[in-house]
């Protein structure tokens, strides 16, 4: 399966990954800045995102980012990501470390991380609404959920947007198949890394961004008071002049 991707620009080569709630269309605020940056900017939507097609067989996310980089001739990229988009840069780090040279996480998700009871609550509420056949109260749920006070209505419009796309993709399929899990040691990753955590995010996604300069070799942590989940749809110009700053460092 090929992937739905954008590319333009020259430059070093920029990957963006999206999260769990969205698709390659969150980047919207960022793509022209991160362009104008002198960038050779890609984003890709995962399997059952955006414009590509639910998965076909079992599949492995961070394998799909790494073929995609080969199709386009990149041999190391920066990744940024976001939530679910974070996990997946983690492990193509991990697993590839001379294909990354810089990450930029913003509020990641972690394999094998145990959920807070608020999270569980969460998890058990969409699903409840989506077996129940109310789509449009899973969405709304969501949207509450993972955007912050500060984002506008188009914001908001958006990940309503977004997420609903996903699920009926998502919904529609007759065979649901596995992600092919790997074990990953982040003690591999070499990347430069900048951990970005909402002051008003889940407790889960804020644990994982406090702990991360602990172990890997690289890293530091900035957390955002005023950010809920996704800060880059929050407040756009803010965490595009944040992960600028970064790149150029």
């Amino acid at each position: 399966m090929t992937i739905s991707y954008d590319v333009a620009g020259d430059g070093p080569a920029l990957v963006l990954l999206h999260s769990g709630v969205c698709d390659r269309r969150m980047w919207d605020p960022q793509w022209p800045d991160l362009l104008a940056a002198g960038h050779r900017v890609v984003r890709a939507d995962f399997r059952g995102f955006g414009e590509t097609p639910a998965p076909d067989g079992p599949h492995n996310d961070a394998e799909d980012v790494l073929h995609l980089m080969d199709a386009l001739g990149i041999e190391r990229a920066a990744l940024v990501a976001s939530s679910y988009g974070g996990r997946v840069a983690l492990e193509v780090a991990a697993r590839h470390p001379d294909r990354v040279s810089d990450l930029v996480l913003l509020c990641t998700a972690l394999a094998g991380r145990e959920p807070s009871a608020g999270l569980r609550a969460f998890a058990e509420r969409e699903d409840a609404l989506l077996e129940a056949g109310d789509v449009a109260g899973a969405v709304d749920l969501n949207v509450g959920t993972f955007l912050g006070p500060d984002a506008d209505a188009p914001a908001r419009e958006a990940v309503g947007r977004m997420q609903r796309h996903a699920f009926d993709v998502q919904l529609a399929v007759t065979e649901r198949f596995p992600r092919i899990t790997y074990d990953v040691d982040l003690s591999l990753v070499r990347a430069r890394t900048l951990a970005v955590s909402g002051g008003r995010d889940l407790v889960d996604f804020r644990h994982i961004a406090a702990g991360l300069p602990d172990v890997l070799k690289d890293a530091r942590h900035v957390e955002l008071p005023w950010a809920g989940h996704l800060p880059s749809l929050e407040r756009p110009a803010a965490v595009t002049e944040l992960l600028l700053d970064f790149l150029r460092a």
